[in-house]
């Protein structure tokens, strides 16, 4: 049972539980995460129930400046999700025997302290003083992990039923709009097409073609000079590990999981038969350069001029004030500012949603997937193309251009938009 008023009875178990958890290998070196943990579990513990925002996460625990903007700086929502898989991964090891269970519910930042079943025998077993007791507690223990291994299969068991119901059950944006109705409004309009299909959703994440090794040094692969054979095309840039977490969490908010695939290994069948998303230019996310892509801002590199072979958002119909071409800063300085593409594309089938969530560099591309998993900046891009339900939502192209400090974007502007659907 979770924590609340009732159960502060339970506080000290709850708190020693946390040491555990702060002391473990699993969280051993992740300082960051130790502090984030105890705050958190204090603030569960003094205000039951009590929403924490991010703001006072990243001012108190992180020593963020007063004007940090969580719609700018996806510090906070990183470190939960870190703080998420880490929890996860101390239950299914050092942790599995543990009687305080304590886990962090995506969508909040409210820890949630329950207690497991482990026999009749309440709290931490006593340790052993000699060989009989430590036979007695050894059986005792090993029968405990066999009750909760046998809870968690049923409960496996039935959570995989209840998916099944959902996904049968999930054949129209209404009815995915009923049953999602806390996640914002901007996500089940914005995201409403990729949910109602019977497959879940792709997310195709780019992995560029590159040759060499490592720790001899790597480039990318030349046709002209380098047998395909010798092609290693399982990389891909931070942008695109944090763009599937921020995707994940959106996803999990609707209740749709996901489905994620490197670029290499998608078929043209794959690519005809199911909702995509694509992480990642035509440049690195080499799928997109055989199925119907961008036509208003298309990523090319320069043939000519100071900043020749770089590559660009080539703007096929600037209007007034518009430049030809966005670049980001040159290669040669340290990057500061990036151009972005947000797109949802035409596709042959009617019935297919493709997305493309990409910039010139790896950090555009995690820029352009915050901005359309952050509520503010989506309902003002949905504002922008006049849409207030799914089904309005009709194909376009979209430039934003990020602001980019120490490899991170901090800022997002929409400086330019093509309805493409009319």
């Amino acid at each position: 049972m979770a924590v609340t008023q009732a159960h502060l009875a339970d506080r000290d178990q709850y708190l020693e539980q946390i040491d555990r958890l702060a002391s473990s290998h699993t969280l051993h070196g992740s300082e960051s995460l130790c502090k984030l943990l105890r705050y958190l579990a204090t603030h569960a513990l003094t205000n039951p129930g009590l929403p924490l925002k991010e703001y006072e996460i990243a001012t108190q625990v992180f020593h963020r400046p007063a004007d940090f903007d969580p719609q700018l700086d996806s510090t906070i929502r990183v470190q939960a999700g870190r703080l998420r898989l880490k929890l996860a991964e101390y239950y299914g090891s050092e942790g599995a025997a543990d009687p305080i269970l304590v886990d962090l519910p995506k969508g909040g930042y409210l820890l949630a302290f329950h207690h497991r079943a482990v026999g009749p025998h309440k709290g931490l077993l006593v340790t052993p003083t000699n060989r009989d007791t430590q036979e007695t507690a050894a059986a005792e223990s090993r029968r405990g992990w066999v009750t909760a291994v046998f809870v968690l299969v049923v409960l496996l068991a039935a959570a995989i039923g209840v998916i099944f119901t959902m996904v049968a059950n999930r054949t129209s944006a209404e009815a995915i709009t009923t049953n999602h109705a806390e996640a914002p409004a901007a996500f089940r309009i914005f995201w409403g097409s990729f949910l109602s299909g019977p497959q879940q959703p792709w997310v195709i994440f780019s992995n560029g073609a590159f040759v060499g090794r490592p720790e001899t040094g790597m480039r990318y692969f030349d046709a002209k000079r380098d047998s395909r054979s010798l092609i290693l095309d399982h990389y891909t840039g931070v942008g695109e590990v944090l763009a599937v977490h921020e995707l994940d969490n959106v996803f999990g908010q609707l209740g749709r999981p996901l489905l994620v695939k490197r670029g290499s290994l998608l078929s043209l069948d794959d690519a005809k038969n199911n909702n995509l998303i694509f992480l990642g230019s035509p440049a690195e996310n080499l799928p997109l350069r055989d199925i119907p892509n961008t036509r208003e801002f298309v990523f090319q590199p320069l043939t000519s001029g100071p900043r020749k072979g770089d590559l660009a958002i080539l703007n096929m119909h600037p209007q007034a004030g518009e430049p030809n071409a966005f670049l980001a800063s040159p290669s040669t300085q340290p990057l500061t500012e990036e151009y972005s593409v947000v797109a949802r594309v035409r596709e042959g089938n009617p019935s297919q949603s493709v997305m493309i969530l990409a910039g010139t560099t790896t950090i555009g591309t995690q820029a352009a997937v915050e901005f359309v998993c952050t509520p503010q900046s989506l309902q003002d891009l949905l504002q922008r193309l006049g849409v207030s339900k799914p089904e309005d939502l009709k194909p376009f192209e979209a430039v934003l251009r990020v602001k980019v400090t120490r490899g991170v974007p901090v800022a997002m502007e929409l400086v330019s938009l093509r309805k493409t659907g009319l």
